[in-house]
């Protein structure tokens, strides 16, 4: 059973980009539960963060998201589960870098 990450509005991406690359070398892919926009933009920051994080080693992360029912302090809360996977690294595919420069 995978453990996954709960990230929150106030969550520091890089912190979270962390575990998620963990995760990833460790067990191939990494789940993510966010609530709430505020959350839902740390986690894809975090992600995005996390590719450059992995990228040396030779493949790139993608994302699948979905909706999931969980239990919060005893409430049925929906919250936005990401998987996020590991794949090969591709060729000529954006980047950290070019994808911090686009649109500037």
């Amino acid at each position: 059973m995978c453990v996954a990450i709960k990230v929150s509005a106030q969550s520091r991406t890089g912190a979270v980009a962390g575990a998620i690359a963990g995760m990833i070398r460790e067990r191939g892919r990494a789940e993510i539960y966010a609530i709430g926009a505020g959350a839902v933009n740390q986690a894809i920051k975090a992600v995005t963060i996390a590719r450059g994080y992995v990228a040396d080693d030779g493949f790139d992360l993608a994302i699948v998201p979905a909706f999931k029912q969980v239990e919060v302090e005893g409430e049925d809360r929906t919250v936005i589960h990401l998987t996020v996977f590991k794949q090969p690294l591709v060729h000529g595919a954006p980047n950290t870098a070019t994808l911090s420069t686009q649109g500037a």
